[in-house]
């Protein structure tokens, strides 16, 4: 499947792929809220983006909403920044830091054997601060309200974790994984396993299978581009 090529209003009724550069702060459904809006049509997306992640997010419109569980299932690249030295009861900053411990001994031959031990099919337990559901409330409620509950695991599978550059507390990393992974539990069990705790600092994601953030358009520019396509075909 390729992006869409739309050239008058009635393509995005007809169906199209949208290439979107999320925000940092906007929800997935933020953005699909504001391409309903700019489009008077159907509009989903294909995998959810944390409020404090950017990058590619995959929008289709009209009848390519049809598409969109086997886009679901397309392998996912992401930048990360991990920040060692601390857990969050979110595996990120949605929550304050806590538990800090010392990481000054940890090294690059270190991080980099560590890495490599996540590589390939694992069972993964997702963050308690997600939107997956349990009985029917997603159990970022659940933490919110403080109730304990159990979380089933998941299997997934880590293609690439690469360790691009370290400046402590910070390690940035590239990853390429299966649909379903979570990169903050990642940065989570990365980090008890080099035994100083990590959360995640920062989130990119820079593609989705073929798809790349540079083909992307921003929120902006997606409305700039259908407000003069409309006007052109008034």
């Amino acid at each position: 499947m390729e992006q869409s090529l739309v050239t008058h209003p009635q393509d995005f009724t007809a169906g199209a792929l949208l290439l979107v550069d999320k925000p940092l702060g906007w929800t997935s459904f933020d953005v699909v809220n504001k391409l309903k809006k700019l489009l008077h049509t159907k509009v989903g997306h294909s995998g959810t983006l944390d409020p404090l992640a950017t990058g590619l997010l995959i929008c289709c419109t009209g009848k390519k909403t049809r598409e969109l569980a086997s886009l679901q299932t397309l392998p996912k690249t992401y930048a990360g920044i991990f920040r060692l030295g601390a857990i969050t009861p979110s595996d990120d900053l949605e929550t304050e830091p806590e538990d800090h411990r010392p990481y000054e001994f940890i090294h690059d031959d270190l991080l980099q054997q560590t890495a490599s031990e996540f590589l390939g099919i694992q069972q993964q337990l997702p963050p308690l601060y997600s939107a997956i559901k349990k009985q029917g409330m997603p159990l970022y409620r659940y933490a919110r309200q403080g109730l304990q509950v159990d979380i089933e695991p998941r299997t997934v599978q880590i293609m690439r974790f690469d360790i691009v550059s370290v400046h402590l507390p910070f390690v940035h990393v590239e990853v390429q994984c299966s649909s379903g992974t979570y990169i903050r539990a990642l940065a989570r069990d990365f980090g008890n396993r080099l035994g100083c705790g990590a959360y995640l600092f920062a989130l990119r994601r820079l593609a989705i299978g073929p798809y790349r953030v540079e083909q992307a358009r921003t929120i902006q520019e997606w409305e700039k581009y259908i407000r003069q396509m409309k006007d052109s075909a008034a």
